[in-house]
């Protein structure tokens, strides 16, 4: 009774960790940890089934690692067809109605491939393992990580293979057994629940913090970030730059082409934008609201943000439909002052955007620097039907 306390307490605990998470990673983590703990492993591991690309995905390495093995991998994958039972076996069973069962590998396993059949019928996957025969790559694996045993549970989402859960013990250590890896199978149905819920609150999470129109992040986004930005440079003196864009002549062009046509501007335009933030590492590229973008950018210097949003104001000016942008920066590396809150930031920023668009300035107006302002009035003419455009597109 006490061994069914304790894995009770362990289910639980599996729940709650997961439930706690506030970033898919932190989910994964929780996930393997709690896995580990409860089977009493060494090490485990989550994988995703990539169907597309055919192979399974490693999200996460918990525990004690083997050389080469990293705790959040960017690229260790491996084929489907090296482990066919998560394609073949697994969807077997289910399409009768059937529930997946966890199964047991050992490093005292074969390492040649199985029989044709896949060795169903003797409920044994190596020396004392219980599976189906598909286990020459993990045993192959777990000798060459110097493991010597692994439960291996699939993950099953809306009816689907998703994954697997992986959990290993060290050579030496007692093998799982039946009752473990029944566990393993129950175990896996919490984390395939936890990583649901986590699914969802990212969905929503996207839905919070994005643009549906662009895919840019929004206000709210740009809010949290700059708040962030500005204590950042509290403390540590980093220079943060805001640069705030409003697209000129939407109006005019909803009015006399349809808001079909305005909302492909805004599309274009918000793919120039991230293009050109691109080129600030980390920089964050919002549209606002209405036909108000910005871009904000932590650590690069003033003048790299003031190149980037002239070719900014440059690409803007060569869009369909378009008559350019009006562009405000306000960094702390130039001379503004003290910034001791985002919104003294914004309102700089703001301030300096307005002065373009009064202006009509085909560059960006930087807070805290006097220089000339290229009005559009003073640039070379465009093409005749650019010149069109102008004139009806003039805010």
């Amino acid at each position: 009774m006490g061994g069914d306390d304790a894995r009770l307490r362990a289910v639980v605990s599996l729940a709650q960790a997961m439930a706690a998470a506030h970033t898919p990673r932190g989910c994964w983590r929780a996930a393997a940890l709690g896995a580990c703990e409860a089977l009493g492993g060494s090490f485990a591991a989550l994988s995703v089934w990539e169907r597309g690309r055919g192979r399974l995905r490693v999200l996460v390495n918990a525990g004690d690692r083997a050389e080469g093995e990293e705790e959040f991998p960017d690229e260790e994958t491996y084929p489907v067809h090296q482990f066919p039972e998560i394609t073949e076996f697994l969807h077997e069973r289910w399409a009768g109605g059937g529930e997946p069962d966890a199964w047991v590998e050992t490093a005292e396993g074969p390492v040649e491939p199985a029989p044709a059949d896949g060795g169903r019928g003797a409920g044994v996957a190596g020396a004392r393992g219980y599976g189906h025969g598909y286990c020459h790559q993990r045993v192959a694996a777990l000798r060459r990580r110097g493991r010597g045993c692994c439960v291996v549970a699939p993950i099953v989402l809306h009816g689907r293979a998703w994954g697997e859960l992986y959990v290993a013990r060290p050579v030496g250590e007692p093998v799982f057994g039946r009752a473990d890896a029944d566990f393993a199978t129950v175990l896996a149905a919490v984390v395939a629940a936890g990583i649901s819920q986590t699914e969802r609150l990212e969905e929503v999470r996207k839905l919070a913090f994005t643009d549906p129109l662009t895919g840019l992040a929004n206000r709210r986004a740009v809010d949290m970030r700059l708040d962030e930005a500005v204590e950042r440079h509290r403390v540590d003196g980093s220079v943060v730059s805001l640069v705030v864009c409003d697209l000129n002549g939407l109006k005019w062009v909803n009015d006399t082409h349809g808001h079909a046509v305005g909302d492909r501007l805004l599309e274009r335009f918000g793919s120039v934008l991230s293009r050109c933030g691109a080129r600030l590492p980390g920089a964050l590229s919002a549209r606002l609201g209405g036909d108000e973008f910005c871009l904000l950018a932590v650590g690069p210097g003033a003048d790299e943000v003031v190149a980037v949003a002239t070719e900014l104001c440059e690409r803007a000016g060569e869009l369909e439909f378009g008559n350019g942008v009006a562009c405000g920066i306000a960094s702390t590396g130039d001379p503004i002052g003290p910034v001791v809150s985002a919104r003294r930031l914004f309102r700089l920023a703001d301030a300096a955007q307005y002065r373009a668009k009064a202006a009509r300035s085909l560059e960006p107006v930087v807070a805290g620097r006097d220089g000339e302002v290229i009005r559009l009035a003073d640039s070379p003419p465009k093409p005749a039907h650019d010149r069109r455009r102008l004139r009806g597109n003039h805010p």
